[in-house]
């Protein structure tokens, strides 16, 4: 910690925080009594508030977000350089980081050949629910207009993605919500809708069928799905789910939209989640780890089927997507970017995720045998969760506050890791962890032990 640090130097940024800030996701009232926190500094996996306290931080800045860790100097100089040179222009014109990057990125991604920029991961979605519609507009007269969205996923904060968001939490009291987003099944096999089956993963991809015949195919755009469903309880997809869902969409000629903000970018041990599937997207968003959260920058990236669809007919002033993000221009976005995918490929950090998401999945399934409070562990990569329980017989959800009170445990001991929240009511109930991808044997470990200290004491 520097000298600016220091509790003496930053009381009044304490309380200029309490009399100014709001927060995100935050209930106010306990600010009258108790100081805000306030993150002063980071290097590699760990934070320092304006207390001094530090923290090793096993949720990537709170939402899944610094994949390479604080303290990057490399992506901060590049992001400088850039700025100086030219900081923006908007995106109706090209720029250097934007044009080199997105060819960085779709050699990523085979199959996928357009990038379209924007700010934030709730507006990438948005593009491509706009998308949907021009294009059911422009070559299905209106017809194809539906979007699916999935139970327990959740697409971003703005009215259209909550109107596709199936956590009904993140919903309420914020409707009424624009028509034509129909919800399908979730497929989360602990909590199975069929009881125990053996094919629970075509079970689930029927009941998606059944959705579309019952709504009529000829309707349906579009379905947009999260490869590992994040906040509704770091959800992996069952055994023959993604083959049947890409064979239905295929049949019916749905578009498949892929949300990667959460799983893209080495989350998952793979560069994106879709990619540990084998499924072939029409559309894919991401946006937090792709610059690390050291700019602001969003992505909706498509086919050369789906852009030439907006290129059809020149001469019609209606048929090209009339769409523009003012800070999809920004250049430090793709300048950020251009580094973090460097760092991550010369640092060999999907190879660590993958060797370092299996040790923590190791240690939650220890955790397990010993604290009977773990009912089910979840993961991908660097992307894990344990889902508690009151009763591991029945699966009957552990009460929200106790979860919570294990996550202030480990924040007490110094050891920042999430829980599902604000999703469904009566099933928040999932710890979530999801370390960068720099994240050592040691750190994995940490973090393992201070969950394991937490339960002892929360549940003794």
């Amino acid at each position: 910690m520097n000298d600016l640090s220091r509790t003496n130097d930053l009381r009044h940024v304490i309380e200029a925080d309490r009399a100014h800030v709001w927060h995100h996701l935050s209930q106010h009232k306990p600010y009258e009594t108790v100081d805000p926190r306030v993150m002063v500094e980071g290097r590699g996996m760990r934070v320092w508030d304006a207390t001094g306290r530090e923290y090793l931080d096993a949720v990537s800045g709170g939402v899944w977000t610094v994949n390479v860790g604080y303290g990057r100097t490399s992506i901060a100089d590049a992001v400088r350089d850039q700025l100086v040179k030219l900081n923006y222009f908007a995106g109706s014109a090209g720029s250097i980081p934007a044009a080199l990057f997105s060819e960085r990125l779709i050699a990523k991604m085979p199959g996928m050949t357009r990038v379209y920029y924007a700010n934030s991961g709730s507006e990438a979605n948005e593009k491509v629910f706009k998308m949907v519609r021009q294009i059911a507009h422009r070559h299905h007269g209106g017809r194809k207009s539906k979007i699916l969205y999935r139970e327990r996923d959740y697409h971003g904060t703005t009215i259209g993605a909550l109107a596709a968001a199936g956590q009904d939490q993140r919903r309420d009291q914020y409707g009424p919500f624009p028509d034509g987003f129909v919800a399908v099944p979730h497929c989360l096999e602990y909590r199975s809708q069929w009881g125990r089956v053996e094919n629970y993963g075509e079970m689930a991809a029927d009941a998606i069928e059944a959705v579309i015949l019952r709504e009529g195919p000829d309707t349906v755009g579009a379905i947009c799905l999260e490869p590992v469903t994040a906040g509704g309880g770091v959800i992996t997809p069952p055994k023959g789910y993604w083959e049947k869902v890409q064979d239905i969409c295929r049949r019916h000629e749905i578009l498949i939209h892929i949300d990667e903000v959460v799983c893209g970018m080495g989350r998952t041990g793979a560069w994106f989640g879709y990619q540990n599937y084998g499924v072939q997207p029409d559309f894919v968003t991401m946006a937090k780890g792709v610059a690390s959260g050291y700019a602001a920058i969003a992505c909706t990236v498509t086919t050369e089927a789906v852009f030439a669809l907006f290129k059809d007919d020149a001469a019609d002033p209606m048929s090209y997507f009339r769409d523009i993000s003012t800070f999809g221009g920004c250049t430090a976005g793709p300048a950020a970017a251009l580094e973090n995918m460097r760092i991550i490929e010369d640092e060999g950090l999907i190879d660590n995720t993958v060797a370092m998401g299996g040790r923590l999945m190791a240690g939650l399934h220890g955790l397990a045998e010993r604290h009977a409070a773990i009912g089910d562990v979840r993961g991908k990569g660097l992307f894990c969760g344990a889902e508690l329980v009151a009763d591991r017989a029945t699966r009957e959800p552990m009460d929200e506050k106790r979860v919570q009170a294990v996550v202030a445990d480990c924040m007490a001991h110094g050891v920042i890791i999430g829980a599902t929240n604000r999703s469904l009511a009566g099933l928040n109930n999932t710890l979530c962890l999801s370390p960068a991808l720099i994240a050592t044997p040691d750190d994995i470990d940490r973090i393992v032990e201070a969950i394991d200290g937490a339960l002892t004491r929360v549940f003794a």
